[in-house]
């Protein structure tokens, strides 16, 4: 019952807009005013160098995913004016064939597990899966809010179920995503900000891009106001990673816009912020060098 209290009363302290219609007027406001002024090389640059490059096919294979590897070894071999991507990000199984062929330094290996991306098996699977990867050498482990939990209003297990995963991911980063296409409002988006941060979250992610709609402006807006003021209340940094849909550098740049006003200068670095994407490294990668042919 304690932790419940926690949980709930951390929820209701938080002053945090929630109203979705101010949510849509603020937001664009902030980038009718700050979008344009952030249309720079060097920042295409910096959102290359944040991107998770993911593949997450049920047609993956060892194959396939080592060659995708490779293409992330190339790459700074021929580009080394550059910076890398951020993370390759794979299903859990595919962590060890990562680990294994990726060759160059400052690039993570992340994967995504704990049932990914229903999030609906026993706690027991969660962790196990999670241990496992991390094992084989996964650097990052992304994880789905059990939402069955969220809207059963089962905070206590929830919030469980997210530190025991955390435990099991041992010195890894945990990355939790929130699914906001399925939240829907910005007050559930809101209160399951506060619950994974609360539970042991490095990151707050938006969307899996797997079963309901990707990312948006207004649940980013949301997420980073709540991370602002867990920042102000408790001195850690949580970060942020939009996900799901975010194909294009003008996608991406009003992220990096949201980010940048409302968080601030800190958070800009692949430490603290993070694109969840498969075809926009390729399009930033265009738009820096003029070039036609793709690298990933």
């Amino acid at each position: 019952m304690e932790n419940i209290n926690k949980y709930q009363q951390a929820i209701a302290a938080s002053k945090v807009i929630e109203d979705d219609e101010q949510v849509s007027k603020e937001v664009a406001e902030l980038l009718s005013k700050h979008l344009d002024e952030n249309r720079k090389k060097e920042v295409y640059e910096f959102m290359l160098n944040c991107i998770d490059l993911t593949t997450l096919s049920s047609t993956d294979t060892q194959t396939s995913v080592t060659a995708f590897t490779e293409k992330v070894n190339a790459f700074d071999n021929n580009y080394p004016q550059l910076k890398n991507v951020a993370a390759i990000c794979v299903y859990a199984n595919f962590a060890s064939v990562v680990s294994s062929n990726l060759d160059v330094t400052g690039v993570n290996v992340a994967v995504c597990s704990a049932n990914f991306p229903s999030s609906q098996a026993r706690l027991e699977v969660k962790t196990t899966e999670t241990a496992l990867a991390v094992a084989d050498g996964a650097d990052e482990v992304d994880i789905v809010l059990n939402l069955g939990l969220f809207f059963d209003d089962n905070f206590e297990d929830l919030t469980d179920e997210i530190s025991e995963i955390k435990h099991s991911a041992g010195e890894a980063r945990l990355k939790v995503i929130l699914e906001t296409g399925a939240l829907k409002t910005a007050k559930n988006i809101k209160k399951a900000s506060i619950l994974s941060m609360y539970s042991g979250a490095d990151f707050i992610k938006t969307s899996t891009g797997k079963m309901y709609d990707g990312a948006t402006v207004e649940a980013a807006y949301v997420m980073c106001n709540c991370i602002k003021e867990y920042y102000e209340q408790y001195g850690t940094m949580i970060g942020f990673k939009a996900s799901g849909g975010v194909s294009t550098t003008e996608d991406a740049l009003k992220y990096y816009t949201i980010v940048k006003e409302v968080l601030g200068e800190k958070w800009l670095t692949n430490e603290y912020f993070r694109l969840g994407a498969s075809r926009l490294a390729n399009v930033l990668f265009m738009d820096i060098t003029g070039e036609t042919e793709k690298q990933f």
